[in-house]
């Protein structure tokens, strides 16, 4: 495995297995396994032996028919009890004549990372935003700078311990050494946006199986992130209930006829529904499956343009909108997203160094998460063979971290745009998330 690099993603409705190696013409999957998912629940694991059972056997299929032995890999992790806070964390320096150091930037981190956060949570990351030194405000790098005092704004990241740990154990319990933990938006962030996306502004949208994850690029640097409590599967279940179907073909109606923008529905076609225990076979409308896709789909968006709002960059996204995840293959979700929120969209897969021998049946945009935890693996080597590390990447060993309690989150400020939807947050308060924990240590199960 040294010239690998294997990941798992543990998915709400999949369960996805890779390695990787990196070549002169990009990164290439060597394995990749995929099976349904079972005990995870809005991207937390919460049945552990579920989950084992899921994961099991795409690990042992890969090494008996690959030959290829994984020992050690990198995580996924997501889940709507992760959030963002927003802090700032001031220091006077003794010398205002001494230039600002890479270290003393460092050691402010450091300190952040030990803010204190609510009983069972932790800070799972810490990412600058700007500095302030003396009269100089909004200052993207500090290094270098003289002054009596700085500022720091960062964005905290936090999540649940119990379900860092839950995920912790399912890896340890099939045997495998936990290389790190990466949350799944930044994942997939890294295999989908272009240089030019992330520095102009980018509003990613992940839309899962049991959750859509947000995250908000603006000159390189991550801004905001939300999840979302709807996925693929709510609007599976929309379906289930509406037409008064199993939930096998209410999925397979969603992905055959459905579309999630019924002024485009055809308006003379139907399928035939057969009946259940010798009752007549009934139609339903494509325009009535639309409908109903339709509601859940502006739902979900409404509550993303909620959080772009909030974030303060809804004037900042120059790049419009990149939708990647299993849900974005929605039929005529593109348009929808354009013509609801004003933005420029696409549809993405992984396009970032993949190797040109990678099977075009594995780069779609659910495979989007998996193949950033590889592209991050490598990054991660990287920076461990070179002993350095960026600010903006600096990872904190979990048993650093501390917990108790939280600071406020602090709303950026808003602006309107053409066609806007609601503003009102239609789950109450959504908690944000994004960031990476590295753990070095083997852990037992």
């Amino acid at each position: 495995m040294s010239n690998y690099v294997a990941a798992i993603d543990l998915g709400t409705t999949k369960v996805v297995t890779l390695v990787g190696e990196r070549t002169d013409s990009g990164y290439r999957i060597v394995a990749f396994r995929e099976a349904p998912s079972k005990g995870v629940l809005r991207g937390e694991v919460v049945n552990i032996q579920s989950v084992l059972d899921s994961l099991q056997p795409t690990i042992e299929d890969i090494k008996k028919e690959e030959a290829i032995e994984i020992n050690e890999v990198y995580v996924g992790i997501a889940g709507q009890n992760i959030r963002c806070v927003s802090t700032r964390h001031p220091r006077n320096r003794g010398r205002a004549d001494n230039l600002i150091t890479e270290t003393e930037i460092e050691e402010m981190m450091r300190e952040v990372s030990n803010s204190r956060v609510n009983a069972g949570e932790k800070i799972l990351h810490v990412i600058p935003q700007s500095f302030n030194v003396d009269d100089h405000i909004g200052v993207d790098n500090a290094k270098g700078m003289t002054g009596t005092r700085i500022e720091g704004d960062y964005k905290l990241f936090i999540g649940k311990i119990n379900s860092v740990e839950h995920t912790k154990l399912v890896i340890n319990r099939a045997g495998l050494r936990l290389r790190e933990l990466i949350l799944e938006p930044v994942a997939s962030a890294k295999a989908v946006l272009s240089e030019d996306e992330t520095e102009l502004g980018v509003a990613m949208i992940d839309i899962g199986g049991g959750t859509t994850d947000l995250l908000i690029y603006h000159n390189n640097i991550i801004r905001h992130t939300a999840v979302i409590p709807f996925g693929g599967n709510s609007i599976t279940e929309d379906l289930r209930q509406g037409c008064g179907v199993s939930l096998k073909n209410a999925e397979q109606m969603k992905i055959q006829y459905g579309s999630c923008y019924s002024e485009y529905a055809p308006e003379n076609k139907t399928i035939i529904i057969p009946g259940i225990g010798g009752r007549e076979s009934r139609e339903v409308s494509f325009k009535v499956i639309a409908g109903i896709i339709e509601a859940r789909v502006e739902e979900i968006l409404e509550a993303v343009m909620y959080e772009i709002e909030n974030s303060g960059y809804m004037d900042k996204l120059g790049a419009g909108i990149v939708i990647t995840g299993g849900g974005s293959q929605l039929t005529n979700l593109r348009q929808f997203i354009k013509i609801k929120t004003g933005y420029d969209a696409r549809i993405a897969s992984p396009i970032n160094n993949i190797s040109y021998d990678t099977p075009s049946d594995i780069c779609r945009p659910g495979s989007s998460t998996a193949f950033g935890l590889i592209m991050l693996g490598f990054e991660n080597q990287d920076s461990m063979v070179n002993e350095t590390a960026s600010c903006t990447s600096t990872l904190f060993p979990i048993n650093e971290l501390t917990s108790a309690k939280s600071a406020e989150s602090t709303p950026g400020a808003t602006s309107a745009r053409e066609k806007p939807l609601r503003r009102k947050n239609p789950f109450g308060s959504i908690p944000s998330f994004i960031g990476s924990i590295f753990d070095n240590t083997n852990n037992e199960a």
